[in-house]
């Protein structure tokens, strides 16, 4: 039963995310703010440090192909991005310590290098027409302010969650 907690809890922050998507943009003072809730990648990063390189790019494939067909109509893009942001996740924490800051430290980083990306794509076909600045302020601060609380909440809970599951896993 444990083992189908790690796919359940992907596929529920997959619906979650547009949920929290309604929140956004935010205006304040006359300007706007977009936030982008990345609740996904951060649990497939906590995958692939804490339980299965293979599982968490499987899951990344996945879950990235839904997310390219279920939001931007064009195939490839995370389905490409979230797992390769897995992999450099596993490179990474190889060469440094898995302590849990660390770990939710490098979700943070690598979501800003998912959005820089996306940006990046949004610009060379024309999908977006916002300005690099504007996308920093209007875009990229928001979204990792709310993901940092996002990841700041339960990043413990995934690790302790990945740990129990990867116990389980080991047992039988």
């Amino acid at each position: 039963m444990i083992r189908f907690i790690i796919p359940l809890i992907a596929v529920i922050l997959f619906f979650l995310e547009p949920v929290f998507s309604l929140f956004s943009p935010i205006s304040i003072a006359g300007v706007q703010y977009t936030l982008v809730p990345r609740f996904v990648i951060v649990y497939l990063i906590f995958i692939a440090v804490y339980y299965s390189r293979r599982r968490a790019i499987i899951y990344g494939i996945v879950l990235g192909l839904l997310y390219d067909m279920y939001h931007i109509d064009i195939i490839g893009v995370y389905t490409f991005l979230y797992p390769a942001l897995c992999y450099l996740a596993v490179l990474i924490i190889r060469q440094i310590h898995r302590h849990i800051l660390v770990v939710m430290m490098l979700s943070l980083c690598l979501i800003i290098v998912l959005e820089m990306l996306s940006y990046l794509f949004a610009s060379l076909i024309s999908l977006t027409t916002i300005g690099f600045e504007e996308f920093v302020v209007s875009r990229l601060m928001p979204t990792m302010i709310a993901n940092s609380i996002f990841v700041g909440m339960f990043g413990y809970l995934f690790k302790s969650l990945i740990d129990k599951s990867g116990l389980q896993k080991a047992v039988s």
